[in-house]
């Protein structure tokens, strides 16, 4: 196993320290400030911005992708009835009325909004936007079994017969429009303080009514955004245009972009990927840069680096259902053996990461440490406790059984899952690692079919809001045995904690402190049940190239690829 000398990891650290304080902020210094838009859209419309990843992201039907890798494309790309606002910082948590004219009219005690729908929108395929449209993409959502039908939507009254037979879902009484009042009504079972959250991501995306009734694959699917995706192929590249049919109707929700093209080229490898970046060859890194590229970075190109903190975290899935995970003491004994500073380490160093050992991340609504796998339980990880670990594997009686590490087949993931390997032959298991192309990696672990015991995997917040992590990874609606589209990796469906969830969903519409406070307690109880291990929560670092200007970073998506240039 590769790992990262000391040196270099205090080589890292003092680069990245150099790199946080150049970038203190989200906005590049290349961005002239007080300078008129229009101004600046007629110096540096035009060019291609290059991005480049080692592997394709899946499908690209924006309905069913879950990967953070596309999320950040469909921003320029697709519209829902609202939007988070493309903007730097905390500001991109604020959702924004876009195909809506306004935000959503709420009566019959919140559960029902009514929305009116803008004039004139037309999909890169020349059709105007109808509130057909609008009905239909609501179905569709249950019919192409996206990943989130059974915990984002599944409050939408006709939802409960949807996810039954999604072939035939209608969401009788739930969705309706008045198309000669250009209106859409959706009535849900009960309050949801979170649905505006909800209509504001990629999976609520209105598209055509006559899109596929299934996932689209590698075939686009005609969007409303300043950019559409005039090819996709997984093994060579996607292609972004200008939609000749966009019409800026909200700056804040979708704003017209400077480049004329975005394409995202596929094969090359981190390394690689480093590399073309300095020499002028690429625009951006997709994938995580090696540790031991970051020195290079952090000095020599610091001024095109970008750090910034993020709500996310690391973590090793258990498939609490077959064995040896579905014994408690074994998915203990994995927490209690993991030594979290060697996987920050192969990531890039304390810099890059902070060790953690609970669902929430610093920062969040409901976040208080807590670590009790650690050999002083409190609430920080210090060091791993092996000695404890062993003793729960034998205790458990699933020694020297066998077991299969996934990862996705990029350097870091790779890398992780070596190590984790390391540990599951250390604590008593013979164990072995299947790398898995980066392009099925996500579906292939959630599907049962594929028996995934422990898998190395990574979650990105959707929204802020602690259900988005506890609930969507934890609940039981999230699991669906057999299906691509079962974000629950683990399995696990506990009814006790699933109650609690439901409890704080709800105490969210009156009270959202103690909602929060519940979400605490909830953190506590799916930690102390170990259907993962907590590795760590990450930082961000965005490489791009010399060229690459007004770089702006939103906490909700990351780099706002559109709204740089290149010219």
């Amino acid at each position: 196993m590769k790992r990262v000398t000391k040196a270099l990891v205090v080589l890292i650290v003092l680069a990245l320290a150099a790199v946080a304080a150049a970038y203190a902020n989200t906005m590049s210094p290349q961005r002239p400030a007080n300078t008129d838009r229009a101004a600046l859209m007629k110096a540096h419309r035009g060019g291609t911005i290059k991005l480049i990843a080692k592997t394709a992201g899946g499908t690209l039907d924006p309905q069913v992708n879950y990967t953070l890798q596309y999320w950040n494309l469909y921003m320029a790309t697709y519209d829902g009835l609202l939007a988070f606002t493309k903007a730097g910082g905390a500001a991109a948590f604020n959702v924004v009325p876009d195909i809506a004219e306004q935000m959503p009219i709420l009566t019959n005690g919140g559960k029902t909004w009514t929305f009116k729908i803008r004039k004139g929108i037309k999909f890169s395929n020349g059709k105007e936007l109808t509130t057909a449209d609008v009905v239909a993409s609501l179905q569709r959502i249950f019919k192409v079994k996206s990943p989130t039908s059974g915990s984002f939507y599944a409050g939408i009254v006709g939802a409960d017969a949807c996810l039954k037979n999604p072939a035939t879902c209608t969401l009788k009484g739930g969705v309706s429009s008045n198309p000669s009042a250009r209106t859409v009504t959706i009535n849900l079972k009960a309050p949801d303080p979170e649905f505006k959250f909800k209509l504001a991501v990629p999976h609520a995306t209105i598209v055509p009514a006559d899109s596929p009734s299934k996932d689209a694959g590698t075939k686009p699917v005609p969007g409303t955004g300043a950019y559409y995706f005039a090819s996709y192929k997984p093994n060579d590249q996607l292609l972004m245009k200008r939609n000749p049919y966009f019409k800026e109707w909200s700056r804040l929700a979708q704003p017209d972009g400077y480049p004329d093209q975005i394409t995202m080229s596929f094969g090359l490898t981190a390394e690689a990927q480093v590399t073309a970046v300095e020499n002028g060859q690429a625009d951006w890194v997709f994938d995580f840069p090696p540790a031991d590229r970051l020195p290079e970075i952090g000095t020599k190109y610091a001024d095109q680096a970008h750090l910034n903190l993020l709500t996310a975290f690391w973590y090793l899935p258990m498939n609490v259902n077959i064995p040896p995970f579905n014994n408690l003491k074994a998915r203990q004994a994995v927490n209690l053996a993991i030594n979290r500073k060697a996987t920050i380490d192969i990531f890039g160093g304390p810099k890059l990461a902070s060790a953690s050992c609970q669902v929430l991340p610093p920062g969040f609504p409901g976040y208080k440490p807590y670590c009790p796998y650690t050999k002083n339980p409190g609430t920080r990880w210090s060091a791993p406790d092996l000695a404890k670990a062993k003793r729960l594997v034998q205790e458990s009686g699933t020694a020297g059984q066998p077991v299969s590490v996934y990862s996705a087949d990029d350097e870091v993931s790779k890398e992780m899952g070596v190590y984790i390997q390391s540990v599951l032959n250390q604590i008593g298991y013979k164990a072995k690692v299947k790398p898995i192309s980066g392009n099925i990696f996500f579906t292939y672990v959630q599907n049962t079919k594929h028996k995934v015991q422990i898998n190395v995997q990574q979650w990105y917040q959707d929204y802020p809001a602690p259900s988005d992590f506890l609930y969507i990874l934890f609940g039981c609606e999230s699991f669906h045995p057999g299906s691509d589209s079962s974000i629950n990796f683990s399995g696990f469906c506990n009814k006790k904690i699933n109650a609690q969830m439901h409890k704080a969903l709800n105490l969210g519409i009156e009270n959202p402190k103690a909602a929060n406070a519940l979400w605490t307690k909830i953190d506590r109880m799916v930690t102390d049940q170990a259907p993962m291990a907590t590795i760590f929560n990450p930082k961000h670092l965005d490489f791009v190239s010399k060229r690459v200007g007004n770089f702006t970073f939103s906490k909700q998506y990351y780099w706002v690829v559109d709204q740089s240039w290149v010219q």
